[in-house]
């Protein structure tokens, strides 16, 4: 018959055991026999552990300790996991406070190798989210690159690609033979499989969808982006249907969770220079993180944003949520890279993925669309990947499907790139 030890020996290497401290190790092996813990009990014990350390909280042993006692007699253990899950929950369920622990930023940014491919694999199709189960524009997707170097720790693009970046070798000649129907307008993004900018006009990757802006004038083509890198935009001629669009976070999030992405100041600033330049832009409050004092933090980017540009010189705001698959949650936790992003609550949205509470997601998003409110009317506002519900209960208005969606922000948004094109035109 296998002996306890042998079991143990077992959960150690299906756990989160191997990337534990030494000691919280040593505490675990300690009290495991003596609780006679279940491979799951196990299981559960390292998984908050791996948790605790990478939110800057005290070890696990310390915690443990505090909130169980110091007697593991077996006869106790109901009792010892009742009170460790219920402080468990407690701290992932309260507002993250980055000031009470800040967290340790990595200091080297790894680029990975970065490849010219020859590939058969389409460029072009629909957002990778996009649903009847919930309320979508219908965005068309150019992957024009695979990966990205900022370390945002929410990224889902972390679970499909690795340590390589890879370029399309005919990207240009691939977008050349794309068919369109040219009596139908589009909105297509290139930011869902890359940050749209980090990389420049490396390998002529502008260039090329630059080109496919000016052969197709029914697309508006977005170039969504954390980096502050718009020399391309400032040196060259743009079409008038491209638009560069910024996610923004407070810089609290940026310096903890959005490794090696530009300050706040600079995306803004960056955003106001395009703009300067005639070119359209947006923004992106996805995801809103709540935490300690995020609504002064967020409204406070309103406040500037509604100070340093015009409802004319911006196309659509649009707000949104962190929302995980399992395989990311698990990603994140093996990185070891310390996060505070997995402490909040967690229920399942309509495509079983894991995301805040409705009721912390109306407050979100009813509080930045209110804090918008003199350019109601004159920008598109829109939520992104939300049920129909919470668009009634926090911008107090939903479209009646994801067509009529994106019928309303095409024709918003193309009657703002027909009236530059005509200015052009004298």
């Amino acid at each position: 018959m296998e002996t306890y030890q042998q079991k143990l020996d077992r959960y150690l290497e299906k756990s989160f055991y191997p990337l534990l401290p030494g000691p919280t190790q040593t505490f675990l092996t300690g009290i495991a026999p003596r609780l006679r813990l279940t491979y799951q009990e196990f299981r559960q014990f390292t998984e908050i552990a791996r948790d605790l350390e990478m939110w800057g909280e005290a070890p696990f042993e310390e915690w443990f300790t505090s909130h169980a006692g110091t007697d593991m007699d077996a006869g106790r253990k109901d009792h010892i996991r009742k009170n460790i899950t219920e402080a468990y929950t407690r701290l992932k369920n309260r507002a993250k406070d980055y000031d009470h622990a800040p967290l340790k930023r990595s200091k080297k940014r790894d680029k990975g190798k970065i490849v010219i491919k020859e590939s058969d694999k389409e460029i072009f199709g629909m957002c990778p989210v996009a649903s009847p189960k919930t309320v979508c524009c219908n965005l068309k997707t150019i992957d024009a690159v695979e990966n990205c170097v900022f370390g945002c720790s929410y990224c889902t693009i972390q679970t499909f690609y690795h340590q390589e970046t890879v370029f399309d070798a005919h990207l240009a000649e691939k977008l050349k033979r794309l068919q369109l129907d040219e009596k139908k307008r589009y909105h297509i993004g290139t930011g869902q499989s890359s940050d749209s900018l980090v990389w420049g006009n490396r390998h002529g990757n502008l260039d090329a969808l630059m080109a496919f802006a000016r052969q197709n004038p029914n697309v508006m083509l977005e170039f969504k982006t954390k980096s502050d890198n718009i020399g391309y935009f400032l040196e060259n001629d743009i079409p008038a249907n491209i638009v560069c669009s910024w996610s923004l976070n407070p810089p609290v999030i940026v310096e903890n969770e959005e490794h090696f992405t530009a300050p706040l100041a600079r995306r803004i600033e960056a955003a106001r220079q395009v703009a300067d330049r005639g070119i359209m832009v947006s923004f992106h409050f996805h995801p809103i993180i709540y935490y300690k004092n995020w609504r002064e933090d967020y409204t406070a980017i309103v406040g500037d944003i509604l100070q340093r540009f015009t409802a004319e010189e911006v196309l659509f705001v649009s707000f949104g949520s962190v929302t995980f698959i399992k395989p990311v949650l698990k990603q994140i936790r093996l990185s070891g890279l310390q996060t505070k992003i997995t402490q909040m609550e967690l229920v399942k949205d309509p495509h079983g993925k894991l995301t805040y509470p409705d009721e912390i997601k109306i407050e979100k998003f009813s509080t930045l669309y209110k804090a918008f409110a003199q350019w109601h009317g004159r920008v598109f506002f829109y939520l992104c990947m939300e049920k129909a519900p919470l668009w009634e209960k926090s911008l107090g208005f939903v479209f009646k499907d994801n067509d009529h969606f994106e019928e309303e922000m095409l024709k918003h948004c193309f009657t703002r790139i027909d009236a530059k094109r005509a200015s052009a035109a004298f």
